[in-house]
């Protein structure tokens, strides 16, 4: 049993969320004979297996928690980092605009805690691919065992290696960059698309864009898109609706285009 197939209850080996007051959670696999150890008291799993999902459980304490089966948003929002990664805001936005879904093959460059990566591999399900290319080896043990955690390592391929060098797939789906200079690199991620594939990447500012636009041009990709996302929530009392205090604001600019045979005439 993973993270990818659940029951109507939870069973042994369940990666389960257990949230308490003020929405604060906890994410734990589910172990036969284990104890759940926190500030606000134990529980053990065997109490938890068994139980069907918005369960509500009670530890030694008297303290209260909720049996959830976790959101692809929890998980990626909660994920063990070393650095900044990318928000579900705009991972949300970065699937739908370059086609991630069932069969897909991707590939990224810049693997970082495996948060984006995550993601992919939930989308592209059992029949598709993520191919993770990352620098680092320290970075990319630590989004193996966070890939390993909910059960979506058998759908990524994580290697080692520098963009600068190209990549040894051809004919991919989509390419995404998340790497301080993506314009350098832009015709090796024409190399490994296949014509009409999405080339994607996520700035922190607009230095950087300026940068790739014309690199785009020059290696014939085209219907070039630059936008960022803004995320407010509001405090859900229907007596005194309003936003919070806080605001996911700018996390970083997004860029799109299309690879294609030549580059198209200027309107």
């Amino acid at each position: 049993m993973t993270w990818k197939n659940y029951d109507v209850v939870a069973h042994d080996g369940d990666l389960v969320q257990l949230l308490g007051r003020r929405h604060k959670s906890q994410f734990i696999t589910l172990k036969a004979g284990a104890i759940f150890q926190t500030h606000r008291g134990e529980i053990k799993h065997d109490e938890i297996i068994g139980k069907p999902w918005g369960s509500r459980l009670y530890s030694h304490t008297g303290s209260p928690f909720f049996l959830m089966r976790p959101g692809l948003a929890d998980l990626i929002t909660e994920i063990k980092r070393n650095t900044q990664i990318i928000y579900p805001k705009d991972i949300g936005y970065i699937a739908m605009v370059m086609g991630i879904g069932p069969g897909i093959h991707v590939l990224e460059a810049g693997t970082g805690s495996g948060a984006l990566t995550t993601a992919f591999a939930y989308l592209v399900g059992d029949s598709g691919k993520v191919i993770s290319y990352e620098q680092r080896e320290q970075m990319q043990n630590l989004a193996r065992n966070n890939l390993r955690r909910v059960g979506l390592l058998d759908r990524v391929d994580l290697k080692l290696g520098d963009a600068a060098n190209g990549f040894e797939e051809r004919g991919v789906d989509a390419v995404f960059y998340d790497l301080p200079n993506p314009h350098d690199y832009i015709s090796q991620a024409k190399a490994a698309l296949k014509l009409g594939g999405f080339l994607g990447m996520i700035l922190p500012t607009t230095n950087q864009v300026n940068k790739v636009l014309p690199e785009l041009l020059v290696n014939n990709f085209a219907f070039v898109e630059v936008c960022e996302l803004m995320l407010r929530f509001y405090k859900p009392d229907w007596e005194r609706l309003r936003p919070t205090d806080r605001m996911v604001a700018h996390t970083g600019f997004l860029v799109f285009a299309r690879s294609v045979m030549e580059r198209p005439e200027e309107d």
